[in-house]
């Protein structure tokens, strides 16, 4: 699984998130292979394990003995333990869904506006809301999740350009969410969450190490290791699209030129005009050359190619990247493709940014699900 627990007594709200991830993705399993799993003791899990099925988090059974002595008893994750509510605001529009604690999408709507302003964006995240909580009226509602382009707090780039939610550096995002939702509210990248769904729910869950190249309106990565992503001082780590990658090229709204996702993303492909295999082949030298240039930085098992792609033009991105040329991940013992397109599909980032409120609610002390040293997102979250 990757993460592992910390028996250092001011990590017991963490160590409670880690558990709980251990039974969603092994489960049924048992006390002891949790334990194993997450580096804890016996006695520390189970202190948790009582915790969690006390409140309606987990649930246990103890099947019938075929021999002599108790068989152990299975631990599950109770799929209606709880619901979160996942929001990704894009400078295309508004996505949300309901999501359970196993990370089934209960229900989704969209709202098709083109750069909302912060009141525009809330009333309507509020209306969604609504509509989501009405297909469940009688849960327990753990919290509400919001993924957002970034960077954060880079005056030069934050909430600047096509890519970006361009006028919304000074709002108030987990303040004004927790007050139209009534509920704990949580703030995170749209990469970050899109990378946690895919590790929890996708292809990720498979390797211990790899890189989520998220394709958005704008183009953004992060590195996947050991279950948690590297994030940087300031939680900006992954700004891919910002890599200059064509000397003298097209100007980009950060002051560069050049920027890898003035070629590589949804907001040049619309503006290019082309059909999806000639876009791919228009843009096949920028795209290989992030991508062994992600290789090379980071050496990841693979590169899993996510984010709001749609399937066709995913597809013929992953053919232009084909027979990618050399570099350290060019090895004979590969097990896996150097480039794989993510599963999720576009839930991926509702079902990361719900997992973040849940997150959230069961380890208050970590704030940020994805990077526990982190409480918020700077200027952002508070």
């Amino acid at each position: 699984m990757g993460l592992r627990g910390t028996n250092q007594e001011f990590g017991r709200p963490y160590n409670r998130r880690i558990v709980l991830e251990a039974i969603r993705a092994t489960g049924p399993t048992t006390r002891g292979r949790i334990a194993a799993e997450v580096g804890l003791t016996v006695q520390t899990v189970s202190t948790i394990i009582r915790e969690l099925e006390e409140q309606g988090y987990i649930l246990s059974n103890r099947e019938e003995p075929r021999g002599r002595g108790l068989p152990p008893t299975t631990l599950r994750l109770n799929p209606e333990g709880g619901y979160a509510i996942g929001i990704h605001l894009t400078p295309l529009g508004l996505d949300a869904a309901l999501i359970n604690l196993a990370g089934d999408v209960i229900g989704a709507t969209h709202r098709d506006v083109s750069h909302a302003t912060p009141d525009r964006a809330f009333a309507l995240i509020g209306a969604m809301l609504a509509e989501l909580r009405a297909l469940r009226p009688d849960v327990r509602m753990l919290g509400v999740g919001l993924a957002l382009p970034g960077p954060f707090d880079v005056d030069s780039m934050s909430f600047v350009g096509p890519t970006t939610m361009a006028g919304w550096g000074n709002v108030r995002l987990r303040e004004r969410l927790a007050e139209v939702s009534g509920m704990p509210a949580f703030i995170e990248a749209d990469m970050a969450a899109a990378a946690h769904g895919e590790r929890l729910y996708g292809h990720g869950a498979e390797f211990a190490d790899f890189y989520y190249l998220f394709f958005g309106v704008g183009l953004g990565g992060i590195m996947v290791h050991d279950g948690a992503a590297l994030r940087g001082a300031w939680g900006n780590a992954g700004e891919i699209g910002h890599m200059p990658v064509v000397p003298d090229g097209e100007p980009c709204p950060c002051g560069n030129a050049g920027c890898l996702e003035r070629y590589v993303s949804l907001e040049a492909f619309g503006r290019r005009g082309l059909d999806e295999a000639g876009y791919a082949d228009a843009i096949r030298p920028q795209l290989r050359a992030a991508l062994i240039t992600i290789e090379n930085l980071f050496d990841p098992e693979t590169v899993i190619l996510g984010g709001l792609a749609p399937p066709p033009l995913a597809a013929e991105l992953a053919r232009a990247a084909a027979d990618l040329p050399n570099s350290v991940a060019a090895r004979r013992d590969r097990k896996a493709p150097r480039l794989i397109v993510s599963n999720g599909g576009p839930h991926t980032v509702l079902r990361g940014a719900a997992a973040l409120a849940v997150a959230g609610v069961l380890s208050p002390r970590f704030g940020q699900l994805f990077a526990p040293g982190h409480t918020q997102l700077k200027g952002l979250a508070a």
